[in-house]
């Protein structure tokens, strides 16, 4: 069975594919793609979000991260969607914890956004409906604690990058420790298992952690 793996970055997502891969059945067959693929670093560039963007955070295929508005690579991601449905995928899923337009759509195959796990989810999960949400870029710190306020009472939005050094996550969750949350959402597609572990342990809090998330209710609907 193939399945398909949309990311907003350049694909491969080698980094991505390492902690979920595991968690498929061998007989899944893996198609990636990517908003960005084919584009240099200087056409990118020319994507840069503006005060009123939805700003989105990726990474290339080259380990650099980079920053970008959400309109620029909408048909890019439409026509991705729709090379992946025509080679005969059975289902996709995107690898962005983005909010999307519903104008993104397949013909006939099944789309799955991890932001619409995660805001079922969420609200689940924290006793005290106040959580922590970790995002890659002070960018997205407002749009982020806006759109969960939706989704719980309290939310506070802090920026760490899961492509930049690892001392600014350790420092993120040394700062987080004590706040007043049960809950902390690695709220990007970036982040690890790896990180996720450390979070857990220097805070002593719950942690979501979306790509794993994503890959066990894929696993789930493609069990045959």
């Amino acid at each position: 069975m193939k399945i398909g793996a949309i990311t907003i970055g350049q694909a491969p997502r080698v980094d991505v594919t390492a902690d979920i891969l595991r968690i498929f059945d061998d007989s899944l067959e893996l198609i990636q793609a990517g908003g960005l693929d084919g584009l240099t670093k200087e056409e990118i560039a020319e994507f840069a979000p503006g005060k009123d963007d939805y700003v989105l955070v990726s990474r290339l295929t080259d380990g650099t991260s980079v920053t970008f508005a959400e309109r620029y690579i909408l048909p890019r991601l439409q026509d991705a969607i729709n090379r992946m449905e025509d080679e005969g995928c059975s289902l996709i899923m995107m690898l962005c914890t983005g909010t999307f337009p519903e104008t993104l759509s397949t013909k006939s195959i099944p789309m799955i956004y991890p932001c619409e796990l995660l805001n079922r989810l969420v609200p689940l999960m924290t006793k005290k409906s106040s959580m922590i949400c970790m995002t890659p870029s002070p960018l997205q710190t407002e749009q982020c604690e806006e759109k969960w306020r939706n989704y719980v009472d309290h939310v506070t939005a802090v920026a760490a990058s899961p492509y930049g050094d690892w001392e600014e996550l350790e420092k993120a969750a040394e700062k987080i420790k004590d706040y007043d949350a049960d809950l902390i959402v690695l709220d990007c597609i970036g982040y690890t298992q790896k990180m996720k572990k450390m979070f857990a342990e220097k805070t002593g809090k719950k942690v979501v952690l979306p790509r794993t998330l994503l890959a066990r209710v894929v696993s789930e609907l493609t069990d045959i």
